[in-house]
C-alpha cells in the first residue's frame, strides 16, 4: 500500500484539504481521507492526472519541420499533409517503437497518466504488411512498457483516398487495410497488449468519412467493446467532400448513420454548425480537442461555449504532438474562445472558474474517452494522479481554483513534480525516470530520420 499525503487536493466532490490517500498494489485508489495528519510521500496540491486522448506519436519526430511554405502559395493543412507522408515512408518499426516512448514520457511529464493512440501507420513502406500484421501496434505496446504510461491503444481502418473511394495514394498506403484484414490486424494488436498492466484498454478508430466507408464504419465500430474514435469535421474541404458525395454534413451524416453514445469519441469537430454542435453533445460523446495542433494546422476554433453550455464531454489531444503540453492545451481552448467572441472567462461558471472548468473536463472527458474510469480521485478509480510544485512562485500560498488558474494561465508544465498512473509513479521532480535511455534513444533514431524533408 502506497500512501500519499496533500496540503490540498481536487476530489470528486471539490476542493479538500489535508488529504490523505492509499494506493492498493492493482494501482487503485483504496481510501481518501480529509483533514488527517501528515504522513507517507506528501505533496502540496494533487490532482487527477488526465488521458491525453488523441495522439500520432510518429509525428512527434518532425516537430519544427514542417514551418516552411509548401508548393502551394497559400499553405494549408493539405500541404502539411503531403509532407506528413514523405517523412512516414522513412519510418522502421524500431523508429516508431523509439519515437513513441519519447512521447509517452513527454506526456507523462506534462502531467498526462495515459496515452491515447490513434494508430494507423501499420505496413511497410509501399503498403506489404510486415510477416506479424500487428507489428507496428506492438511497437507502441512496447513502448508503453518503456514509459509506463497507462495505454488505450486504437487501431486505425482507413480503405480509402477519399469519399469517391479513390485509391490510398502512396503516402497513405501504409495505412490502408479493408474490413476483414483490419478485423486480423485488430485481434493481433489485442495479442500485443496482454503483457501490459491491468489499466491498459483496446479500442477502434475508423480514420474518418473520407477514409472509410459505410460498410468499412459498421465493421469496425462492431469490434471489441473499447472507446471508438474517429476525426470528424476538422477541415472545410473535407465538411464540402462530405457533402457533395453522401449528401449530408459529417455530423449529421454520423449522427444519421450511427448510434452514437459514449463510447465515441469526435477529434477536431472544428466545422459544426450550432445545430450540430447541440445534437452531438446530446449524445454523450467526447469531443477530442487537440488545441494547439488545430492552431497549427488551421484548422478552425471548436464552439467550446455552446458546447459546454449543452453538459457536452471533452477532453485534450496532443494530435500531431509537436508540443506536447497540458497546461498550454487548456489555455490554448480557453483563449481560442475569448479570440473568437472578444470574451474573458468563456468557459468559466458561476461555481467554477474557467481553469477549474477546463481541468476537470478534460480529465473526466480523457477519461472516458480512454476507457478508463470516471477522471477523478475517488475510491475504487485508478490512481491517476499529478502533483503541482506548491512553492512555485505563482503557486505559493493559494488555494482551490486560484491555484488551478495560476498554473493553466500564468504558468506552464514545469510545475508539475510527480504524476502516477495507476498508481506507478513514473514522474517525480518533475523527470521521467527512465528519462535519459528514452532521450538517448529518440536522439539517435532522429539523428537517422534527419533527411526525411
Amino acid at each position: 500500500m502506497t500512501i500519499l499525503w496533500a496540503g490540498q487536493a481536487l476530489l470528486e466532490d471539490g476542493w479538500a484539504e489535508r488529504v490523505r490517500i492509499e494506493i492498493d498494489a492493482a494501482g487503485r485508489t483504496a481510501s481518501i481521507r480529509a483533514g488527517a495528519e501528515p504522513e507517507g510521500d506528501r505533496r502540496a496540491i494533487l490532482l487527477p492526472a488526465p488521458a491525453n486522448l488523441h495522439s500520432h506519436a510518429f509525428q512527434r519526430a518532425m516537430a519544427g519541420l514542417t514551418e516552411r511554405r509548401g508548393p502551394d502559395p497559400r499553405d494549408s493543412f493539405w500541404t502539411w499533409r503531403q509532407l506528413m507522408f514523405r517523412f512516414l515512408d522513412r519510418l522502421t518499426p524500431e523508429d516508431v517503437e523509439a519515437v513513441a516512448a519519447f512521447v509517452q514520457m513527454e506526456m507523462l511529464e506534462a502531467g498526462y497518466a495515459c496515452n491515447v493512440e490513434f494508430h494507423y501507420l501499420h505496413h511497410r513502406p509501399g503498403g506489404l504488411p510486415y510477416e506479424n500484421l500487428a507489428e507496428m501496434s506492438a511497437r507502441i505496446a512496447a513502448a508503453a512498457e518503456t514509459s509506463g504510461i497507462g495505454l488505450t491503444l486504437l487501431p486505425v481502418l482507413y480503405q480509402f483516398g477519399g469519399c469517391d473511394r479513390r485509391p490510398l495514394g502512396p503516402g497513405q498506403i501504409r495505412f490502408g487495410n479493408d474490413p476483414e484484414r483490419f478485423a486480423r490486424l485488430f485481434e493481433g494488436a489485442g495479442a500485443a497488449l496482454r503483457g501490459l498492466p491491468a489499466d491498459t484498454r483496446l479500442g477502434v478508430a475508423p480514420h474518418s468519412l473520407r477514409a472509410v466507408g459505410p460498410e468499412g464504419l459498421r465493421a469496425a465500430t462492431a469490434l471489441g467493446e473499447g472507446p471508438i474514435h474517429m476525426h470528424l469535421a476538422e477541415q472545410l474541404a473535407e465538411v464540402e467532400e462530405v457533402e457533395a458525395v453522401r449528401g449530408a454534413r459529417p455530423v449529421r451524416w454520423l449522427l444519421a448513420h450511427a448510434a452514437v453514445d459514449a463510447r465515441w469519441c469526435l477529434i477536431h469537430c472544428t466545422q459544426m454548425e450550432p445545430d450540430e454542435t447541440l445534437a452531438l453533445a446530446a449524445t454523450g460523446a467526447v469531443a477530442g480537442l487537440c488545441p494547439i495542433t488545430e492552431s497549427s494546422l488551421g484548422d478552425g476554433i471548436f464552439d467550446g461555449v455552446r458546447w459546454t453550455g449543452a453538459d457536452g464531454r471533452f477532453g485534450i489531444g496532443s494530435d500531431s504532438n509537436i508540443r506536447i503540453a497540458l497546461s498550454e492545451e487548456l489555455r490554448t481552448l480557453e483563449y481560442s474562445q475569448r479570440l473568437r467572441d472578444r470574451s474573458r472567462a468563456a468557459l468559466a461558471t458561476p461555481d467554477a472558474s474557467t481553469g477549474r472548468v477546463l481541468f476537470e473536463g478534460a480529465a473526466r472527458g480523457g477519461a472516458q474517452a480512454a476507457g478508463r474510469g470516471r477522471g477523478v480521485i475517488a475510491e475504487g478509480e485508478w490512481a491517476d494522479l499529478l502533483a503541482l510544485d506548491g512553492e512555485a512562485v505563482d503557486l505559493a500560498g493559494r488555494r482551490g481554483d486560484v491555484a488551478l488558474d495560476s498554473w493553466i494561465f500564468a504558468g506552464d508544465d514545469r510545475m508539475v513534480t510527480d504524476v502516477w498512473s495507476a498508481g506507478r509513479h513514473l514522474v517525480t521532480g518533475g523527470r521521467h525516470v527512465a528519462r535519459e535511455a528514452i532521450t538517448r534513444r529518440y536522439a539517435e533514431t532522429l539523428r537517422g530520420l534527419r533527411d526525411a524533408l
